[in-house]
């Protein structure tokens, strides 16, 4: 058990579990991952592993027995009959029989209708009226004569999901994480493994939970396939509600006029449209024409009364092309299908989440450490959304007065939600609050800028915020940083506004410095000084384009950096060498030597590896030699050149994240630099 699984364990017992159990009592059981997590929280919530095999059992043989799969239906119906009465886990849902005035449950896998249930019931779950919800139920046969009377009754409904949550002691128990141990421990809570994210990336992950925690929030995620887009929303909450998007109808989602029922926007807190990208889909016009006025104003209205709900609103599908392609041919909304395709209706969302940048799922990226009970931090995520933490940014940014009241309220409603999941008790210091604010922003100026591409009524907006001290903080997104040429096509500059990137760069008399992330042709391109900030996820980057310009013509260079150590970092440093042999004329010789430190754990593999990038060089031109640091204790990391450059690197060469690896060798990310993404770093670049 690692340190976070045992804090979490200390703080927690009772409401988590070990997330890999739910793969061990899944079986062929088509069961929501909430259901499986309630009833392994009945038995497993432990990290006694005695205790944690027992309950593995007991839940086996609880879904064996009463997990309904429809190709048995019929042997449990018989089995209810012959018992008189049996328990079973199926998706129940009840409708009102207007000729008997009667309440009647049809149960999906065991295939049963007309199950008769009392008032009670209903009233006490209201939910069962709308849409199937996974129960354990309690099922009669008594048969009778009367055709017009069904043998099927239901005695008993438990509706799967935790009974009751202390808040409080859930806020006490925050205090004793850290900011990066809670994220991780959310990341833990949802399924995946939190080492193998970057900071960003978890914390686009954590935006898919921002719309159980805020009311009438609306975000999209478009992207490629393959990325867990709709997990979330199908899998994590009984509060939640996935739906196609060539399901939806006015009276499912708002209000059925021939009875007046309404619809999904009332019952649930998240209402996701899966497959919602398409651009053969059609919609009907008066359903978007009410989707856009919900949006908007909180309510709808079919007839006299208008209606409010609180229901957030979640887009999710995929896109046909890359992002480079949408940028220079149409816009990052081109795969919404034509009626959705509208600037009144993509101006209400209020973030757009970038799909592009969430890997494809993979065997390493889930984990087998210990995470809430999906279910429990369901319902704390619903009782969060009753506060409101838009504001408490404004004690230390003021958010530019340029910006829209629309805009504004995306950002501060994006904002609130990321508190309450991170900070649910306060406690955010002015860097976490920057970081966030900036996330948030971004998420809408996505939106925004799509806009002003597509409704040239719509005007460019300059996107920043300021900090106590009067410093200005641009914003901009990934996609703008990695293909401005793309990106501002046809667009004018806004008055005041800066590059439109984190990028920032000295001035020379004549141009800019540091134009490193638009290379066109790196050899071409002209070394200069200069600082230059990588924002975390982009893609494009590569030793060819950071280094290759300045350490062209180079006779002997030096790597100093702590950390080439374990395989992958090596491998780096031999990326390096074979950029440093690409470039060279073959006729010249070059030196590089690396100091680094020692791997204590395993110096014998780390002087192997190391001696066999020089054995590699043989007859290259390139005289690769190594030393460990004979201080000990040096943290610098760059790289110098007998040309006068210096090359100054906060991560050193680790500036990539481990890319997805495939059995057969067959990944792009593997072989090119290019195709990785990287992590958050800077490069500063020195003529002495």
């Amino acid at each position: 058990m690692s340190t976070l699984d045992a804090k979490i364990n200390e703080h927690f017992a009772g409401y988590v579990v070990r997330k890999d159990l739910v793969k061990a009592v899944k079986g062929n059981a088509i069961v929501p991952t909430y259901v499986l997590e309630y009833l392994l929280g009945q038995y497993c919530a432990t990290d006694d592993e005695a205790s944690i095999a027992t309950g593995i059992e007991t839940v086996k043989d609880i879904l064996g027995k009463h997990y309904v799969h429809r190709s048995e239906a019929r042997l449990v119906q018989s089995r209810i009959r012959e018992q008189g009465r049996y328990k079973v886990i199926d998706q129940v849902s009840v409708a009102l029989n207007e000729k008997t005035d009667s309440y009647e449950a049809t149960f999906d896998n065991l295939g049963i209708k007309k199950v008769a249930v009392d008032s009670g019931t209903v009233k006490a779950h209201p939910k069962l009226l709308v849409t199937g919800v996974w129960c354990i139920a309690d099922v009669q046969y008594e048969f009778t004569e009367d055709a017009r009377n069904s043998p099927w009754i239901l005695e008993s409904i438990k509706p799967i999901q935790v009974a009751r949550v202390d808040f409080d002691s859930y806020l006490a128990a925050r205090d004793a994480f850290t900011t990066e141990e809670w994220i991780d421990l959310l990341m833990q809570s949802i399924g995946f493994e939190p080492s193998v994210f970057g900071r960003r990336s978890k914390l686009l992950q954590l935006m898919r939970l921002i719309p159980f925690v805020e009311r009438n929030y609306n975000i999209i995620e478009l992207g490629p396939k393959g990325t867990g887009k709709s997990h979330i929303y199908s899998e994590f909450s009984p509060h939640g509600q996935l739906i196609s998007g060539g399901e939806v109808s006015v009276p499912k989602l708002f209000v059925n006029n021939s009875n007046g029922r309404i619809g999904l926007v009332g019952f649930w807190d998240v209402v996701a449209f899966d497959e919602f990208a398409g651009r053969e889909k059609t919609a009907n016009k008066a359903l978007v024409d009410i989707m856009k006025n919900y949006m908007a104003n909180k309510s709808f209205s079919r007839g006299v009364n208008p209606m409010g709900a609180e229901a957030s609103f979640a887009f999710v599908g995929n896109t046909d092309h890359n992002v480079p392609y949408m940028l220079k041919n149409s816009d990052l909304f081109e795969a919404l299908p034509s009626q959705f395709h509208d600037s009144a209706f993509i101006d209400r969302l209020h973030a757009y989440l970038p799909g592009w940048e969430i890997d494809v799922i993979r065997s390493e990226m889930f984990t087998s450490g210990y995470g809430f009970i999906v279910d429990y931090l369901a319902e704390i995520l619903r009782h969060l959304r009753s506060q409101d933490f838009s504001h408490r940014p404004d004690q230390y940014f003021t958010i530019s007065n340029k910006i829209s009241t629309r805009d504004r309220d995306a950002v501060y409603k994006t904002m609130s939600g990321l508190l309450k999941i991170i900070f649910p008790n306060g406690g955010e210091t002015e860097q976490e609050v920057e970081e966030l604010l900036k996330i948030a922003m971004e998420s809408r100026k996505r939106v925004k800028d799509q806009l002003f591409r597509i409704d040239s009524t719509y005007p460019p907006v300059d996107f920043h915020f300021v900090a106590a001290d009067g410093r200005k903080l641009s914003i901009a997104t990934v996609e703008e940083e990695e293909f401005p040429q793309f990106y501002h096509q046809g667009r004018e500059a806004v008055p005041g506004e800066d590059s439109g990137s984190d990028e920032t760069t000295e001035q020379t008399e004549d141009q800019p410095v540091a134009t490193l992330p638009t290379f066109p042709e790196p050899k071409a391109a002209r070394p200069r000084e200069g600082h230059v900030v990588f924002a975390e996820n982009r893609k494009g980057i590569s030793y060819d384009k950071l280094f290759g310009p300045y350490l062209d013509g180079a006779k002997r260079i030096v790597v100093t950096d702590p950390y080439i150590r374990i395989f992958y970092q090596i491998r780096n440093m031999m990326e390096l060498v074979e950029m440093v042999i690409r470039r060279k004329p073959p006729e010249d010789q070059v030196s590089i030597h690396l100091v680094t430190g020692p791997d204590d754990g395993n110096i014998e593999t780390q002087r192997e590896l190391l001696d066999s990038i020089a054995e590699a060089c043989t007859g290259t031109g390139v005289d690769f030699t190594w030393a460990f640091d004979a201080s000990g204790g040096a943290h610098a990391r760059d790289i110098t050149a007998d040309t006068g450059w210096k090359i100054v690197l906060d991560r050193g060469l680790d500036i990539f994240q481990p890319p997805m690896r495939k059995a057969n060798g067959f990944s792009l990310g593997d072989r090119l630099q290019e195709h990785r993404m990287i992590k958050g770093f800077y490069v500063t670049y020195i003529r002495s």
